[in-house]
């Protein structure tokens, strides 16, 4: 066989595998020496069974057996072509190495569509991501007075009613302030719940700064249940070294400037916190 029937026998073999041939193809094939090789045609079949629905997985021993009596298949095939040869009338002679190529790409060629096809039908699986970060939780503002009360340099007080009688008498808590960091909260009991459109409580911040005439609005609440509540200050303005808190009972809404004609709780400051060396 001529380098030149060998190289159209290689590419006869590779389309009969993969996308078949017309007449006129298989009458050439059939003219050339070595078409009847079924290595290409096993090859092609392993390509299309990849392409079938995954069924269960043979057991390990039949997996095996198959394997096997598959070797026995094509190696007699190999035999008989290589008998074949030896008869020839041509005088034996080494393969070319570009036939051998020729054939190693076919055999490439072929995986590689067999592994394009399965990897588009089955999906390749993704790499292991690190999982996302998670987001902290907002600290109740429970938890955030708690947190500020075990802080060094915070100013403290505790709440006193401005009344010894009536439905304030009961007043008790405390307040926590930073002036650094300009925030603060009012934890408070004994306070009487209100009807937020008849009235609503205003927090009201004596400091250095405006004086007690005019002292800063801490932002305004409502009571709805019985109990202890803990209140974020809103302060208007920024505030200096408080010295005194009060809540006051006003219209809907709040006001800029309270009159105090009814006080329900004052918290007097004492000593602040020395900050940690």
């Amino acid at each position: 066989m001529t380098e030149k029937d060998r190289e159209l026998l290689l590419d006869l073999l590779t389309r009969q595998a993969t996308e078949g041939l017309s007449p006129e193809e298989s009458r050439r094939l059939a003219a050339l020496e070595g078409s009847d090789d079924d290595s290409f045609d096993l090859a092609a079949a392993a390509v299309m069974m990849a392409e079938l629905e995954p069924a269960r997985p043979l057991p390990a021993h039949l997996r095996a057996k198959i394997a096997a009596d598959a070797l026995d298949v094509v190696n007699p095939n190999a035999e008989s072509f290589r008998r074949e040869k030896s008869v020839d009338d041509i005088p034996p002679k080494r393969t070319p190495l570009l036939a051998w190529l020729g054939w190693a790409v076919a055999t490439a060629a072929i995986v590689a569509l067999g592994l394009n096809i399965a990897m588009t039908r089955f999906g390749v699986p993704e790499i292991a991501k690190n999982p996302p970060s998670a987001t902290p939780t907002p600290m109740t503002p429970t938890q955030a007075h708690d947190e500020m009360m075990a802080e060094p340099g915070m100013t403290v007080a505790k709440w006193e009613p401005a009344a010894k009688t009536g439905e304030m008498a009961e007043v008790a808590g405390d307040v926590v302030w930073s002036d650094k960091q300009q925030k603060g909260y009012v934890k408070l009991s004994g306070l009487p719940k209100n009807d937020p459109n008849a009235s609503t409580y205003q927090l009201w911040i004596f400091e250095e700064n405006q004086g007690d005439k005019t002292p800063i609005d801490g932002g305004t609440f409502n009571i709805s249940s019985n109990g202890e509540v803990v209140i974020p200050i809103d302060a208007k303005l920024a505030a200096k070294n408080p010295s005194m808190f009060a809540v006051t009972v006003e219209r809907p809404g709040g006001v800029v400037v309270s009159k105090r004609e009814k006080v329900a709780a004052l918290a007097k400051v004492e000593t602040s916190r020395p900050p940690d060396a």
